[in-house]
């Protein structure tokens, strides 16, 4: 494959020309080709393609661009692949012209500047051969597009006085060299070299009023615009003129000038920010990087340095600023990095202005100036750059620094940690990306024999983390190996600042731990904003603007100058910028406990956590009463946003012992950690704060309990276990009377559930339905349905289903008539009403997308499927099924993948494709396998799907396994639905063994435990079509009736004594 992008965009498989359709296919085609053979990550192509924001899902979307451009590039034989934490176009940096440029202009001038002026001319036409026209042309409407452009257009122009100054040393003709300076002297007319190449090259070929013409048209231009003179350089070229000598040498044929040092070590991660940033000086002047301590500044502005050798012909100087300690050795420092300390040079100057001796140097050349270290000569390095940028029109300049200079033309890159692995990655993936890959070399260097490797990738994976991906602490981290293990540099991380102590000797003291480095940033900031930040780091993850001034205000700050002190030590670096709407703000853990040992150090951390729980305590009971109504989508989404700081806030509460705090707090969250969908994460919060030992106001007390009962039953878990019945009826029987509603009969009515005492579950509820107002009618409404549905009341379950959807709507709680709906759908379906089903499942999919748009709602869609399935749309059914499930696991759960891959499976069965069935059940396995405890209905559910199978692969014996299993796991919960499920899976096993007889009545029996006929399903619709084919319809009809004419006890008496 090549790939042409200097000029319309051009690209050929096999030598055959393919058209990439689509403006957004194109982009992400080019920024892929932009890191050939490296991996661009998700938010970099996303950015790229929706820079001002898009659809609401852009992972996804990204997802079906990248597999429309695989299939335009040839399918499965593209080489793009999806790698850690993006994709890459994994193909040779040749094969894509623009690199291919940039590599051969680099070489060709590396020729020039060795004096082989014929090989050099040779390699820069080559390159400037690739060009068809501009560069990325029709793309450079997006952001990266135009800076991508811009800087290859300035690496061309670069080539074209490279080749141009070669030719001078051999060419003859320099008339067409002299045709072509002109037309670039028109395009860039400030652009000094190519006036210093266009008068020697007049000079050179007899033109000389010409050359003197060109000169003085440059001279008037930079006194008219910029109100400067023409640098050294284009002066001696004139002078050579005026005086008839020969032009001289040009200064690029030199070795470069400058002090930029090759590095010791690679640079890991950092292609996208050195492509940034050269593309910023090629079109502004001066760059800033920014960020925190620690996270590469340094290293990266040495980077990038170094590419710029090739442009900046007179020189890159690299000024370290780190042992500058006063402010009045700026100067004197950027000076003597310059070799600037001849007294003949300041003698010329008078002392009001220092910087003549700078301005004499730079004023006409073609330099570029890094300084490093800027953040605590912060207001002298501005006035500098100020002035000496205004002084120096070809003068660039990058700095680095915790926080921006803050002068009019500054661009900033910010400089992030490297990317991290998620947790759990395998070795495959963590080293793809960055912070992995830096450990893992650095390791290398003083373990020769470390790999990362799936026993060890775990504790690789948490160092990185552990250490926010910064670069400094990484790479300390890793020396640590070399006189101790692995696992002690992971156990001893807590206390990072004395494990990461052993920097480098040549480094200055404060870059030689990580300690010193973060303090050198504390020491920076002024007293109040030392404790701010102090205040800040009890916070576990993101800070908001709001709770940090609710955390401060407790702490005695003032509200109204929090702003200014968090704007500053998000200038500083102290605090990163989270993307969204809100004001969020996030603190490196490195940065967060660095603050938490200053606040331990003052005798205030244990007041700043109880102030930080206090806060969120308040800020949950405001929330309490909306999220169970209309108004719960605005408190959804704040609090979703500040979860770190709630459970944080819980976790203060259970360490101090304070019941009551726990017990308020869970109390207010429960409803919203029900509707976030993790029932097993909501019942274990829930359950800690409950065994907080001491008092706690029993109605809040109450409520805790009946949201832990209920989440534990959606977990798939019992009610009886972990609280004990003893306690949960006690607090039923206390809460007092009018603090009751609903808490009292939900706790009674979900043990009645899980013991199978329906009617006492029964009892309860109605005596406390008419108190309840509509959120508490839903619920109990509800809790009702789900006892007469396992009590085999299959019409009574749905009427109460309508009910509680008419509840819900009444409250404008959103999750509680998703359930409401979707299990309503589920006994429709039993009735055969599926043009409901289908109207029910859909709105129960809009709502859980209203309180999260990236809920796919796997679980709804997959019943939507199966329901199309019954009323005989299947390839629709397996379309939507295999397009939900190819979209990956995402932020979707293991327990909704599990419930699609089964609806898959048994299509793919039902339709004789047994072999793609059990593929997708042994994907439904691994599912649950993901689950830390997967749900005895779960196993169940594929018990009954695999017994299935294994009858239709002819293998009865597996069958009875799988029935058995089924069976006994659904009657241990208790629920019916699902033994009835287990029941039709025994039912088929019988009729394939020859048993007509008792699998028509153990139909008829797996009914009366379901309270109807599944009559639309299509296992069950095969399986007595069979029955009725070997007994005929009279007899099958008077089996069935005698198995549906049993109770409950009776019918699952008679299915369990016929499990094969």
């Amino acid at each position: 494959m090549r790939i042409g992008i200097l000029g319309p965009l051009q690209v050929t498989v096999d030598d055959r020309p393919v058209d990439i359709g689509g403006a957004r296919l194109r982009t992400v085609l080019v920024r892929l080709a932009l890191s050939a053979g490296r991996v661009v990550t998700v938010d970099t192509l996303t950015s790229a393609l929706w820079p001002e924001g898009g659809p609401a899902d852009q992972a996804h979307a990204l997802q079906s661009l990248v597999s429309r451009l695989r299939r335009a590039l040839g399918g499965a034989r593209a080489p793009l692949r999806l790698a850690g934490g993006g994709y890459c176009l994994d193909v040779p940096a040749e094969d894509v012209d623009a690199l291919r440029f940039e590599k051969l202009a680099e070489r060709g001038r590396r020729l020039l500047n060795e004096g082989d002026a014929r090989g050099a001319a040779a390699m820069l036409r080559e390159a400037l051969g690739l060009w068809r026209g501009e560069a990325l042309s029709g793309l450079t409407a997006a952001e990266f597009a135009a800076e991508a452009a811009a800087r290859l257009e300035d690496v061309r122009t670069g080539a074209v006085e490279a080749r141009i100054t070669a030719e001078l040393d051999f060419a003859g003709d320099h008339g067409p060299a002299i045709a072509e300076l002109e037309a670039l002297v028109a395009r860039f007319p400030l652009r000094e070299p190519l006036r210093v190449l266009l008068v020697r090259t007049l000079h050179a070929h007899g033109r000389a009023a010409e050359a003197l013409s060109a000169f003085e048209d440059y001279r008037q231009l930079l006194a008219e615009e910029l109100g400067t003179d023409p640098g050294p350089e284009l002066r001696d070229a004139h002078v050579a003129v005026l005086r008839g000598t020969p032009a001289p040498g040009p200064r690029a044929a030199a070795r470069p000038a400058g002090n930029v040092r090759a590095s010791l070590s690679s640079l890991v991660g950092r292609d996208e920010e050195i492509a940034k940033v050269c593309a910023q000086l090629a079109q502004g002047r001066l760059v800033t990087l920014v960020g925190p301590g620690g996270v590469g500044k340094t290293r990266l502005a040495g980077a990038v340095a170094g590419e710029l050798l090739g442009t900046a012909v007179d020189g890159v100087w690299l000024v370290e600023l780190a042992p500058v300690a006063e402010e009045r050795d700026l100067v004197p420092a950027v000076a003597a990095t310059l070799a600037l300390r001849s007294p003949g040079h300041h003698d010329a100057h008078s002392p009001a202005d220092p910087l003549g001796p700078l301005v004499d140097a730079l004023s006409g050349a073609e330099s570029v100036l890094v300084l490093d270290n800027c953040e605590h000569l912060l207001a002298e390095v501005a006035a500098f750059a100020h002035e000496l940028l205004g002084r120096c029109p070809r003068l660039r300049m990058l700095t680095t620094s915790r926080e921006p200079l803050d002068v009019p033309g500054e661009a900033l890159c910010p400089v992030r940690p490297l990317e991290l692995p998620a947790p759990g990655a395998s070795a495959a993936e963590a080293v793809t990306h960055p912070a992995v890959q830096l450990f893992a070399e650095r390791v290398t260097a003083v373990r020769p024999d470390f790999a990362v490797r799936e026993d060890n990738v775990a504790a690789v994976v948490e160092v990185c983390r552990r250490l926010d991906g910064l670069p400094l602490a990484i790479e300390l981290a890793a020396a640590r190996l070399r006189t101790m293990p692995l696992e002690e540099v992971v156990k001893r991380l807590t206390d990072r600042f004395r494990l990461l102590s052993g920097g480098n000797r040549t480094a200055v003291a404060r870059h030689r731990t990580l300690g010193a480095v973060v303090g050198w940033s504390w020491e920076l900031l002024t007293a109040e904003e030392q404790r701010v930040a102090a205040r800040l780091a009890v916070f576990p993850q993101v800070v908001s603007l709001e709770s940090a001034e609710g955390v401060c205000a407790l702490g005695g700050m003032a509200a109204e100058s929090l702003l200014d002190h968090v704007s500053a030590l998000a200038d500083k670096s102290l605090l990163q910028i989270v993307e969204g709407p809100a004001a969020r703000y996030r603190m490196l853990e490195t940065i967060r406990e660095f603050g938490l040992e200053r606040l331990a150090e003052s005798g205030e951390l244990e007041q700043a956590r109880a102030d930080h729980a206090a806060y969120f305590l308040d800020l949950a009971e405001q929330a309490a009463d909306d999220l169970l109504g209309a108004g719960q989508l605005p408190w959804v989404a704040r609090l979703a946003g500040e979860q770190p700081s709630l459970l944080a806030a819980l976790q203060h509460f259970v360490a101090v012992d304070d019941a009551a705090g726990a017990v308020r707090l869970v109390s207010a969250l429960g409803w919203l950690w029900t509707v976030q969908g993790a029932h097993a994460d909501a019942a274990q919060r829930l359950w800690q704060a409950l065994q907080v030992p001491g008092e706690a106001p029993l109605g809040r007390r109450a409520t805790a309990v009946a949201l832990y009962l209920f989440n534990r039953v959606l977990a798939g878990g019992s009610a009886d276990t972990a609280l004990g019945l003893q306690q949960a009826r006690w607090v039923a029987r206390n809460v007092p009377e009018d603090e009751a509603y609903p808490a009292r009969a939900l706790i009674e009515a979900t043990l009645a559930l899980s013991i199978d005492d329906v009617q006492a579950g029964l009892h309860a509820i109605d005596r406390d339905l008419p108190a309840c107002g509509p959120w508490g009618r839903g619920m109990l409404l509800l809790m009702r349905a789900f006892l007469r549905g396992n009590h085999g009341d299959m019409a009574g379950m749905r009427e109460d289903l309508v009910l509680t959807v008419e509840a819900y709507r009444t409250s404008g709680e959103r999750w509680g008539l998703s359930l409401a709906l979707t299990a309503l759908a589920d006994a429709d379906s039993v009735f055969g009403d599926f043009d409901a089903v289908i109207d029910e499942l859909t709105q129960a999919i809009a709502l859980l997308q209203e309180l999260d748009p990236l809920d796919a709602a796997i679980s709804q869609r997959a019943a939507l499927a199966t329901a199309r399935t019954k009323r005989g749309d299947t390839e629709r059914a397996r379309a939507d099924l295999t397009q939900m499930l190819r979209a990956g696991p995402g932020t979707t759960s293991a327990r909704e993948l599990f419930f699609a891959r089964i609806a898959l499976g048994n299509l793919h069965r039902n339709s004789g494709d047994l072999d793609e069935a059990a593929r997708q059940y042994r994907a439904a396995s691994d599912e649950l396998d993901r689950l830390a405890s997967a749900p005895l209905l779960l196993r169940a559910v594929l018990g009954a799907a695999l017994a299935h199978q294994a009858v239709a692969e002819g293998d009865p014996q597996r069958a009875a396994r799988h029935v058995e299993e089924s069976f006994r796991l659904a009657s241990s919960v208790p629920d019916m639905p699902v033994v009835a499920q287990a029941s039709v899976a025994a039912a088929r096993l019988h009729a394939g063994l020859g048993h007509a007889d008792t699998a028509a009545e153990i139909i008829g029996a797996a009914d009366a435990l379901r309270g109807a006929p599944d009559a639309h399903n299509p296992d069950v619709v095969r399986l007595v079509a069979g029955i009725v084919a070997a007994l005929g319809k009279q007899d099958h009809a008077a089996l069935y009736e005698r198995g549906r004419a049993l109770d409950r006890a009776a019918a699952h008496a008679f299915i369990e004594s016929r499990l094969v």
